[in-house]
């Protein structure tokens, strides 16, 4: 399956904010390579894990592993959160600017 196939599973406010969460990993990380692994989208720097996200009922999650969610601990406290993964709620503003830093986080953290 393609990013492109996985968005078709999705409309409306989901569908948004998956479309505003990838333009921000080919924004901050135009060379990541785009894939659907563990059955969200996900992205590689390097080689390597740099960002996951997958679209829910109810919510848009994250997954900034290994070491996003220790960075942002404070920021994601507000959100509910799962072993290496945030929700952001499709009834609560999309967190963009937070989405961005986390993403420039972690792709300073594989150009290392």
């Amino acid at each position: 399956m393609t990013v492109d196939e996985y968005l078709l599973n999705f409309d409306g406010e989901a569908r948004n904010r998956l479309e505003q969460a990838r333009g921000i990993v080919k924004e901050l990380s135009p060379s990541a390579v785009e894939s659907i692994s563990y059955g969200l989208i996900g992205y590689k720097l390097n080689n390597r894990p740099l960002i996951y996200f997958g679209g829910f009922k109810d919510h848009i999650g994250l997954y900034a592993t290994p070491n996003g969610h220790e960075a942002f601990k404070k920021e994601f406290s507000k959100y509910k959160q799962g072993k290496g993964s945030v929700q952001f709620p499709h009834n609560q503003t999309f967190p963009v600017e937070l989405v961005r830093k986390v993403v420039r986080f972690r792709v300073e953290q594989l150009n290392r």
